[in-house]
């Protein structure tokens, strides 16, 4: 048996991915053999905005400095909009920047981003169409949209939900997730369903319910990012309930 150390950079009013994350891998636990822990370093940010997104994305060098104190297994760079708000691509650069934190100080870990995790995840599902739901303001989904259709995947439909407290993100009930796909328009178009195109807003609970009700592979912000950081550290992707990203088959 091996225990991994899960480092997670997380904006300061984030407590989803702290819940989630550790949710999968403990239900991986049951599964596999290998044991995790958790380690957090936090960035300020409060409100979802393009100026408070952009400040607190320049603390992440910090954030990754910290968590290589602690000799984490990987880092997982736990805000998809921060990124994906900064121009296209953006999550190649900061990967490989935090990683050059982490190597410089003698702590050298993967870097995992939701936004690149994501994309990849999308890309791995051999989805070339997608509906994506997230809470952000129309302005920032827009941004999310874009940036995901400039990775070459094309956004059929999508939902904003229009919430720019981060804590109240965090409160929105995952089970109407079911009727608001349930009401989008295009689903018979899309290969897949990006049930949470954030990594504050709880989905977990929704991802088996909307690939049963529609038939069709179920991804979020969380799952992806889990998904990554089993890649990048040689483990098996299987994790019971994680739906069709996390079968163990991609």
């Amino acid at each position: 048996m091996k225990n991994y150390r899960i480092g997670q950079i997380v904006p300061s009013s984030n407590i989803t991915m702290e819940t989630e994350i550790p949710a999968l891998l403990r239900a991986r636990e049951s599964a596999y053999p290998e044991r995790f822990t958790f380690h957090s370093s936090r960035m300020r940010m409060k409100h979802v905005t393009a100026e408070e997104l952009a400040a607190m994305d320049a603390d992440s060098d910090r954030c990754a400095l910290e968590l290589s104190d602690a000799k984490v297994d990987v880092i997982g760079y736990a805000c998809l909009v921060a990124i994906m708000s900064i121009g296209f691509g953006y999550h190649r650069e900061s990967q490989n920047r935090l990683h050059a934190v982490t190597q410089n100080n003698q702590g050298a870990a993967p870097i995992v981003t939701s936004a690149g995790a994501l994309v990849e995840g999308v890309q791995a599902l051999g989805a070339k169409r997608v509906a994506l739901v997230a809470p952000y303001m129309k302005p920032l989904t827009e941004v999310v949209v874009e940036y995901i259709r400039n990775e070459g995947i094309d956004v059929v439909e999508w939902r904003a939900l229009e919430i720019s407290n981060n804590l109240k993100v965090a409160a929105h009930d995952p089970k109407k997730l079911p009727g608001i796909v349930s009401n989008m328009n295009k689903i018979d178009a899309v290969d897949a369903i990006v049930l949470s195109a954030c990594v504050q807003m709880p989905s977990l609970p929704a991802v088996s319910v909307v690939e049963a009700q529609i038939g069709k592979p179920v991804i979020t912000a969380a799952i992806a990012t889990t998904w990554a950081m089993l890649k990048s550290l040689g483990l098996s992707t299987r994790v019971p309930g994680g739906g069709s990203l996390l079968s163990g088959a991609f």
